[in-house]
């Protein structure tokens, strides 16, 4: 400790100088400065500025604070006791104001909340005269006992200490203290995303006590749900609070019962901003799909480009609206649902044109075939003969019309006598033989087009009307169910 000497022969000396006017004065000077200095030593002799002794408080905190133990709680059931002086555990009030919540994260699946918290209760110990209250520093809360409360869910957190320590300690003449305190803590909230972006999310905001158990503390909401302030008045960006509400509860442990205050708010996500950003660019891709129907299937180059470029674009907009969503596939959520159904149909259109040209195609064959033939036909009318193809023997033909003559009949054979029984009895399994055949072609018949035109008639009014009724299925299961 430095101490400054105030009367030596040398100051006096120097003092009572009349040829040293320059240096008394800086004498005095000095001189004062080392008392300030003392002074302040004095006051922090080991410069722990936070720390308090009974000489800096005031009287009625020093009347309070002598014999007091800060590491004993209120109404503490010493052995020693008389039972008539036990009073049981300590009845401690909370209260809630919800400053903001800074973030909600799906990924992460947790909230980001500055809260003040308010603790009320009650220390016999700390009793005095009079019916006013004594505010003092909150450095002075190491000094006095305070509940372990603390945050189960919080994954990390922090007390606010610009420009000092945000804390309030209060103290009541009949021994009430108010302890309150600036936090802001980052809480994990489970989240149900399947209906996401219509989903609504209830959180919650847990308070126990660490190490007191039901016998040592009692927690309770001062009024209630009045208890939580500031939820009604929040402004999120996606997200509105649609209630909330308190609830008192035990939370058991493996070391037994400890006191537990919930708060319950449920979240209501705001769809608009997903509807201007994803549902509708979907429904235009779709809609952009279908312009292919009144394209001429003759423009191949055009109904392709918009086939594939729909269904590309389509791709990129379910890549863009997983990237802010958590890579779990346990999720399937009400945003792919429909992605989903608008890349399908995309993909049907894209589909529906290679079928319809596929038929173009195999029509255009068959026209061809058939006026080749109609040709030759025209041609072998202008010889004035037929060919004729005999069904029984397709290696032989006869000339109709000829002008040659031959034998009015021909002999039969003795071989042909002796084959007429066993093609009688073969004619039995060529029957089943046939009728396989005849039904293959009815079923083929079944997928024949005569008009492939109409296929790209049909697609305009199919596509519109199962998109529209797949459209209400959705709204309908993913709003009122």
């Amino acid at each position: 400790m430095f101490r400054c000497v105030t009367s030596s022969p040398e100051l006096s000396c120097l003092t009572s100088d009349p040829c040293r006017p320059t240096m008394t004065v800086q004498l005095h000077v000095l001189l004062t400065l080392c008392l300030t200095i003392t002074q302040g030593i004095c006051m922090f002799p080991n410069h722990h500025w936070g720390d308090w002794n009974d000489s800096q408080l005031l009287p009625t905190i020093q009347k309070l604070m002598k014999g007091y133990n800060r590491y004993l709680r209120p109404n503490f059931n010493a052995p020693y006791l008389p039972v008539s002086l036990i009073e049981g555990p300590v009845e401690i009030g909370m209260s809630l104001d919800i400053a903001s919540i800074d973030a909600i994260s799906e990924i992460n699946m947790d909230y980001t909340a500055t809260i003040f918290l308010r603790q009320r209760w009650r220390d016999s110990r700390l009793v005095f005269p009079g019916n006013e209250s004594v505010s003092v520093d909150g450095r002075l809360v190491s000094l006095l006992w305070i509940p372990d409360t603390f945050i189960p869910d919080s994954k990390r957190s922090f007390l606010h200490d610009v420009t000092v320590e945000n804390r309030l300690i209060r103290i009541f003449s009949n021994g009430t203290v108010l302890y309150a305190l600036r936090i802001t803590a980052t809480i994990a909230c489970n989240m149900d995303l399947t209906k996401y972006p219509m989903d609504r999310q209830v959180c919650t905001l847990q308070l126990e006590s660490w190490g007191y158990n039901l016998q040592d503390v009692v927690f309770y909401w001062t009024r209630g749900n009045d208890s939580v302030k500031g939820l009604d008045t929040l402004r999120l960006a996606q997200y509105s609070v649609e209630s909330y509400y308190t609830t008192v509860s035990e939370a058991v442990y493996e070391t037994g019962q400890y006191p537990k205050l919930v708060l319950h708010f449920a979240l209501r996500r705001n769809v608009l901003f997903f509807i201007l950003e994803t549902y509708v660019p979907s429904i235009l891709l779709v809609v952009l799909s279908w312009v292919s129907f009144w394209i001429s299937q003759s423009s191949v180059p055009a109904r392709t480009c918009i086939g594939v470029t729909t269904v590309l674009t389509m791709t990129t907009l379910m890549m863009g609206a997983r990237t802010s969503l958590p890579n779990a596939n346990c999720f399937i959520k009400a945003i792919d649902v429909y992605l989903g159904i608008c890349f399908t149909f995309i993909f049907g259109a894209l589909l529906e044109y290679a079928c319809a040209h596929f038929y173009t195609m195999q029509h255009q064959t068959l026209e061809d075939l058939h006026r080749d033939l109609l040709r030759e036909l025209n041609e072998s009318s202008g010889n004035g003969s037929i060919p004729i193809v005999s069904s029984t023997q397709p290696n032989q033909s006869v000339e109709v019309g000829s002008t040659a003559e031959g034998p009015a009949e021909q002999p039969v054979n003795s071989d042909t006598r002796n084959n007429a029984g066993s093609k009688e009895k073969m004619s039995g399994q060529g029957c089943g033989l046939s009728s396989v055949k005849d039904a293959s072609r009815r079923a083929a018949s079944i997928f024949t087009v005569e008009n492939p035109h109409h296929i790209d008639r049909h697609a305009r009014t199919l596509f519109p009307t199962a998109f529209l009724f797949v459209n209400i299925l959705y709204w309908l299961y993913y709003l009122f169910l």
